[in-house]
C-alpha cells in the first residue's frame, strides 16, 4: 500500500501490503494521505493531522483518534466501533456510516 497526497498523487509513504494496526502515530502530519482500506485498528492517531484524508473503508476499530484533526476527510464505510474520538475535529468531514 502507498499513502499518497489526496491532491498531488504523490507517494508520502510507501508501505506495501503494511498492517498499520496498533501503530503509533501520535501527532502524525497526514494531511490529504491517501489511506483507503487501511488497516488502522488500535493505532494511535491522538493528535494526527488528517485533515482531508481518504479514510474511506478503512478499519479504525478501537483506534485512538482523540484530539485529531478529520476536517474534510472522507470516511465513508470506515469502521469505527470503539474508536475514541474525544475532541476530534469534524468540520466538513464526509461521512457516511451503515449499522451492521
Amino acid at each position: 500500500m502507498q499513502i499518497k497526497h489526496k491532491t498531488t498523487g504523490r507517494v508520502l509513504l510507501e508501505v506495501s501490503g503494511a498492517d498499520l494496526s496498533g501503530a503509533n502515530l501520535r501527532d502524525a502530519y497526514l494531511t490529504g494521505a491517501d489511506l483507503s482500506g487501511a488497516y488502522l485498528s488500535g493505532a494511535d492517531l491522538s493528535g494526527a493531522g488528517l485533515a482531508h484524508a481518504d479514510l474511506t473503508g478503512a478499519d479504525l476499530r478501537d483506534a485512538y483518534l482523540t484530539g485529531a484533526d478529520l476536517t474534510g476527510a472522507y470516511l465513508r464505510d470506515a469502521d469505527l466501533r470503539g474508536a475514541d474520538l474525544s475532541g476530534a475535529k469534524f468540520i466538513v468531514a464526509n461521512v457516511t456510516v451503515s449499522i451492521k
